[in-house]
């Protein structure tokens, strides 16, 4: 089972690829630098080094779906 805390929502407007919020500085509506090819390779499961663009934190992306990206770290906090 996915840890749901390792998970975090993106949006797609165009070719273009927008997480809601920074996990780590709460910065709102933050382009990613990803594309439509390393977002297939994600889902095909090929890891992504990411560094968000507003605050330079990195984490490794390990999968995406259609409307999450998975993480190989917590990026929320658990529900318990």
């Amino acid at each position: 089972m996915i840890p749901f805390e390792h998970t975090w929502p993106y949006d797609r407007v165009g070719q273009d690829l927008y997480i809601p919020g920074c996990p780590f500085c709460s910065q709102e509506h933050i382009l990613l630098p990803l594309g439509q090819r390393e977002l297939d390779e994600l889902k095909d499961g090929v890891k992504k080094l990411l560094v968000l663009p507003c605050c330079r934190n990195r984490l490794t992306l390990v999968e995406a779906d259609a409307d999450y990206l998975l993480a190989n770290r917590p990026l929320r906090r658990s529900a318990r």
